[in-house]
């Protein structure tokens, strides 16, 4: 591979919610109105992020304070529609990487069915509290007490097929935790075979219950291989950063770290930049979802957005001559009455391009951005779904070029 050719090194940074509205089939999914970046901006009077400006991000839809047609040499902008059924996290990374979800995952808007609860109850010997849908938060406030003074695991959903259960660290051990989601994944079969079974530990006191980092996700499989496993089969290093090696169950990941917040998801990437040889870093921040999206906070959002901006020059500068992609994998709009996500466009922002700016314009699938990212690191497309978009960036990939 020709080290310093801009492709034998890519990153991927997925700002968990990022997305910027206009999906076609957003009234199917009672998301019409929903841009979370622009209307986000909006309510909070402008987001200052130069350093997406200067990729192109305000040219994608109309962000209050980054401005339009300030995208500058080495950068590339679009827009990606998601098509596949639903819009959690788990589809929206699989689709990235080449797997399209005809049938979306189950949803249970009134709660687990009796037979789920039981079935649960008896493989961890405890009943538990809950089962409805609700924001972790409220959550916590309403059953968090009662759960100190029993032990008995908080279960709950969203909007998203999850199965969430939550534990005070000081009641319940995380290894206990994780034992009692390995539990329910394995119970949960079609047809309630929900996207993810998620630990949702917690700490502090009644009327102060803070979620603490242990949070883990145990995913569903990927039912085929991914541009990931592509990546792998032709020696290239996939690192994963944050819950990516969850939402793939580790498949087509070479090594994995879990992070505890953007920042630390941002160091935790640098650090997998200066491995040598060739690689593909993988990171999920997903503090703009768990933390403000979820929430309705549309201040503490854009203040991430805000600071997210101020670490970019870090990435690029330590990617060398390797190329880094920022996307979002679902939209999770604060400003809307829902907590839960939304379905959105999503934005591909692009830097360490030969040419450019370049405006790549609204492709038709998450899954082109993973075909582009396998061509680049030399694993080719034959096989994957998705069309590259790599010569549109301005890179020769004839063998005559290498």
């Amino acid at each position: 591979m020709d080290i310093g050719s801009g492709r034998d090194r890519v990153c991927l940074v997925v700002c968990d919610s990022w997305g910027i509205g206009d999906a076609p089939d957003a009234a199917a999914y009672g998301d019409t109105g929903s841009n979370t970046l622009g209307n986000v901006a909006a309510a909070v009077g402008g987001i200052r992020a130069p350093n997406l400006a200067a990729l192109g991000l305000g040219s994608l839809t109309a962000i209050r304070g980054v401005a339009p047609g300030a995208a500058e040499a080495g950068a590339g902008f679009g827009r990606a529609t998601e098509v596949s059924a639903g819009k959690d996290t788990t589809t929206g990374h699989w689709e990235m990487m080449g797997i399209r979800l005809d049938q979306p995952f189950p949803l249970y808007p009134r709660g687990f069915p009796p037979d789920v609860i039981v079935s649960f109850e008896g493989g961890i010997g405890r009943k538990i509290l809950g089962n409805k849908p609700a924001s972790g938060t409220q959550i916590l406030e309403e059953f968090g007490p009662e759960h100190m003074a029993t032990g008995r695991p908080i279960v709950y959903t969203s909007g998203d097929s999850v199965f969430q259960i939550a534990c005070h660290e000081q009641v319940v051990p995380l290894a206990t935790l994780y034992e009692w989601c390995r539990v329910a994944r394995r119970l949960l079969r079609a047809p309630h075979e929900v996207g993810r079974v998620i630990a949702r530990p917690f700490v502090g006191e009644p009327g102060g219950f803070v979620r603490s980092a242990g949070r883990r996700d145990f995913s569903v499989p990927p039912p085929g291989p991914t541009a990931l496993d592509r990546l792998v089969e032709v020696g290239v290093r996939v690192y994963a950063v944050g819950k990516i090696q969850d939402i793939f169950c580790g498949q087509g990941i070479t090594e994995a770290r879990y992070s505890d917040s953007n920042d630390h998801g941002v160091d935790l990437t640098l650090d997998y930049l200066r491995r040598p040889g060739p690689a593909f870093v993988f990171t999920n921040l997903v503090d703009f979802d768990s933390k403000y999206g979820h929430r309705n906070d549309p201040v503490g959002y854009a203040a991430a957005v805000e600071a997210f901006d101020k670490r970019l020059p870090e990435l690029m500068e330590e990617l060398g001559g390797g190329v880094l992609f920022i996307t979002g994998d679902h939209g999770c709009d604060p400003t809307t009455p829902p907590t839960d996500h939304s379905r959105e466009r999503t934005p591909i922002l692009a830097a360490g391009l030969p040419v450019g700016p370049v405006d790549f314009g609204t492709r038709p699938t998450f899954a082109d951005l993973g075909c582009t990212i396998a061509d680049l690191l030399g694993a080719g497309t034959k096989g994957l779904t998705g069309t590259s978009i790599a010569s549109t960036l301005g890179f020769d990939l004839s063998p005559e070029s290498s």
